[in-house]
Order: C-alpha cells, then structure tokens, then sequence
C-alpha cells in the first residue's frame, strides 16, 4: 500500500499534473502505483471538485472545500468508508481536515494553519488548532491502530529539515519553539516521521519558495509530512520525495511525499 501527500496550491491548475503523476507512477509497475492520495489547498468549493477526472483515472474520491483557500481531499484506488469532515467539537469555518478509513487503515488528511508570524492572532490560532487535532487524533488512535496522519504540517520537524538555520531558528515561523513542540505532543501519541525511518539525511526538502530562484538554488523547507502509528511502522517499506513535479511547468511549489506500506 502506497500512501502520499501533495499540497497542490490550485487543484483548478494542476489537475492535469496530479493525473499525469497518478499515471506515471503507476506506469513504473504495480508496486510503484499510488493506492492513496491526500491533497491539499484544493482551492476550490464542493461543487467544482473534479470527482469524474479522478473516476477515469481509477480512483474513488471524498473532498472538503471551499472558495478561493485551504481545502483537503482523499482518493484512494479502492473505496473509501467513514469519511469524516473537519474535526469533532472544533468550530472551524476554514475545511483543513478529512478522514477516512480504507483497507483497515485510518487516514487523517492535514493542512495545518500556516499562522503567519510569531505572536500574531492566526499563530495562536495555529496553536490552538494544533492542540484539538491532537486530542483528535489520540481518540482515533484508540479505534484505529493502524492510523496514518499525512499533509502540509506547515512545521519543519528540526534543523535537517530547513535550507539554513540561522534563518529558520527559534522564532520564526515553520521553525518557532512552539510549533515544534505541537508537532512533537503530537508524534508522542506514537506516530512516526515516516521519512526519518529511512533517512537522516539533512537538506531533503518538500517546499521551495517561488522566489528568488528558491528550487533551483534548493532554498527549501520539509513541511509535508506522513505520520504512521506504531502497528505500522514494521510495515513502512520505503519512503521518499518526489521532486519532478516541482521541475514542471507552472508547478505547485510543493512536491509529493510518499511512504510504501508492506
């Protein structure tokens, strides 16, 4: 079972590069196919989701948007049961979160707050929205063992994952010491960075800015993240970042991030 997660800033603009990709991947052989993808900044409302360009692709889908921001959507080649939209008892006008369960495994789509700046109403908002999601997902955990957490987290885990961290320090944000902490109450639960199992690699990057040449020169953040339970964490096989689509023409300016469950 191959899971990824791709923010692609406009699904109106890259539909054809998430077909195209979905297609590529599974052009290189079955074991390379993308069984699940969560997606997020959508973009869009309900009623413009693309749901029969993703049919004839082969996959089924459920989605949460809305106008103009945010947005999170699930497709996954096989079908999707026990979709549930934005988090329980969390009043939120913004549609950050989808969950669903498919072949036993419990997937939680994020787009985490990206909280502007240091000390502002929408970090102490991020904040607040990272602390629900946790006592979220430490219920879900209880039902669902085998849980994956997967999206934009907006948070660099630590220095490996940022270009240059006299930039990226302690009090900016992505990088501030408390949104790392978040992120860490939050992997207590039991979750694993799926790409640090394979890899302590520093300088692997998810995001580029589409300033001042930011991919070329690698000038980069990892930002999107897939989480996987401890019952899973025996089966994570490989795990990796996809970087071609941020080559392509008009590229979101995330990449794809995928793990391979055995």
């Amino acid at each position: 079972m191959k899971l990824a997660t791709w923010n692609v800033n406009s699904l109106t603009v890259r539909l054809p590069q998430v077909i195209d990709w979905l297609k590529a991947q599974e052009s290189l052989g079955p074991e390379h196919a993308i069984d699940v993808l969560a997606l997020q900044e959508l973009k869009m409302t309900d009623d413009k989701f693309p749901h029969a360009a993703f049919t004839e692709a082969g996959y089924h889908s459920q989605w949460f948007g809305q106008k103009t921001y945010n947005g999170v959507a699930i497709l996954s080649k096989t079908e999707i049961t026990e979709v549930q939209r934005g988090i329980p008892g969390f009043a939120d006008e913004q549609k950050r979160v989808l969950a669903a369960t498919v072949d036993g495994v419990r997937i939680i789509d994020l787009y985490v707050v990206n909280g502007q700046a240091v000390g502002s109403e929408k970090f102490a908002y991020k904040l607040r929205w990272l602390d629900a999601v946790t006592d979220w997902v430490r219920e879900e955990m209880q039902r669902y063992p085998q849980l994956v957490v997967l999206g934009d987290f907006n948070i660099a885990p630590d220095d490996r994952d940022v270009h240059d961290p006299v930039v990226w320090n302690d009090d900016s944000i992505l990088t501030s010491i408390a949104e790392r902490a978040a992120l860490n109450k939050l992997l207590a639960l039991g979750l694993h960075d799926s790409f640090r199992l394979h890899s302590d690699e520093a300088g692997v990057f998810s995001w580029w800015d589409y300033r001042m040449a930011g991919f070329r020169r690698n000038l980069g953040l990892r930002i999107d993240l897939v989480l996987i339970s401890e019952a899973l964490k025996s089966r994570a096989a490989a795990s990796g970042i996809e970087r071609e689509p941020r080559t392509w023409e008009r590229p979101s300016d995330h990449a794809p991030v995928w793990v391979e469950l055995g």
